[in-house]
């Protein structure tokens, strides 16, 4: 039995069945529903798949600043840096549910559920309405 436990090849495995199970169709089914929000936004969907851009995109799609992208590099600070992203993301999902015509407690879930939410959003009949944010407006 400790044999079993130890051996290498069980653990390669296992993490092998992890990620092609749980991982791989996650990140499949958020790549699409992204896809379908960028073009929901009249933006490319195709921008979802370039790292950075999409950051860019997406801040256009929220109605931020194009140099707003780069507060999320704060992540790359040990602790502080986590909790300056986390709170970015918070009023960054709230934004987003305020330029689809959703209400806050909807931008609450994007936060803590956002596969969940963001499958909402893209799959359902939300249209994108960027009059909801008025420039200089934090939320």
């Amino acid at each position: 039995m400790d044999d079993f436990i130890w051996n290498p090849t069980f653990w390669i495995g296992l993490v092998s069945a992890y990620f092609t199970f749980f991982v791989f169709p996650i990140c499949a089914v958020l790549i699409v529903a992204y896809w379908r929000i960028f073009s929901k936004a009249e933006q490319p969907g195709w921008a979802i798949l370039i790292p950075f851009y999409n950051l860019y995109v997406y801040t256009q799609i929220i109605k931020r600043p194009g140099w707003w992208m780069l507060l999320y590099l704060l992540g790359a600070v040990p602790f502080i840096g986590a909790l300056g992203v986390a709170f970015l993301f918070l009023i960054d999902s709230l934004r987003l549910a305020k330029v689809f015509g959703r209400s806050t407690e909807f931008g609450v879930g994007l936060f803590f559920l956002n596969i969940i939410f963001i499958c909402i959003l893209a799959f359902g009949k939300s249209e994108y309405e960027p009059f909801h944010a008025i420039d200089g407006e934090l939320i």
